[in-house]
């Protein structure tokens, strides 16, 4: 099933940076808006990715500080 979807108040501007876009990709402005939807639909959101990394930190056991990770960039440093 399929929904319309509006988008209202879009400045001349980013109408025509859109429009180029899609020409480029021999799109026309749905295919390409659907497209970039789809696309940006597919990738996981900031909390997904952060969730990930909790679930990664705890599964590990490893706690280290932002201090020693600095510490340890700058070793070779001095």
């Amino acid at each position: 099933m399929t929904v319309k979807i509006t988008i209202r108040n879009v400045s001349e501007e980013v109408r025509d940076k859109l429009a180029l876009r899609a020409a480029r990709n021999r799109q026309s402005m749905q295919e390409y808006l659907l497209s970039e939807l789809e696309r940006m639909a597919a990738l996981p959101s900031n909390e997904e990715l952060m969730e990930r990394v909790r679930q990664r930190v705890e599964a590990s056991g490893t706690r280290i500080s932002a201090a020693d990770i600095l510490a340890a960039r700058d070793a070779d440093r001095k």
